[in-house]
């Protein structure tokens, strides 16, 4: 299933000198977002970096998010993750698409200029219907059992 997303281009090297977000193969299920920096940046062991994307998309509908997440050959090899973990583009802001990178490595990493840093996927959100209750309606067999409960 494809849904319609517009993007807006805010630097015009994105879509000429830098990719536009594309599935890499038909099983993808995010599309990369490449940096959209002037020169090569290095971010520092524990440093966090806001990275532009160059873009803004533009969702329309409530029951859809963009979530960001971290490549994982990056965070695997590097260390280079989301500053938050994963970012969400909520389905009503229409801002550019900025990166929190965090470098959770020993090393110091650069990223040059169009370098894939995250991918975005789109993925469906349900709202809730919050409704105060005294006890729910129905006891599970867990309970309030807490972490680690259940066992390993």
């Amino acid at each position: 299933m494809t849904v319609p997303i517009e993007v807006k281009i805010i630097d015009p090297r994105i879509g000429a000198q830098f990719p536009l977000p594309a599935y890499a193969t038909p099983g993808s299920a995010g599309m990369d977002i490449c940096a959209c920096i002037d020169s090569p940046l290095t971010i520092e062991p524990g440093q966090t970096q806001m990275i532009h994307s160059g873009m803004a998309v533009n969702i329309k509908d409530a029951r859809i998010m963009a979530v960001l997440v971290p490549r994982s050959g990056l965070g695997i090899k590097h260390g280079i993750v989301l500053a938050n973990l994963l970012g969400i583009v909520d389905s009503d802001y229409q801002g550019e698409i900025q990166i929190g990178v965090w470098n959770r490595g020993a090393r110091p990493f650069t990223i040059a200029p169009g370098d894939r840093i995250c991918q975005m996927l789109f993925v469906p959100v349900l709202q809730a219907d919050i409704k105060q209750v005294d006890s729910f309606s129905e006891v599970t067999r867990r309970g309030s059992g807490g972490f680690g409960h259940t066992g390993k």
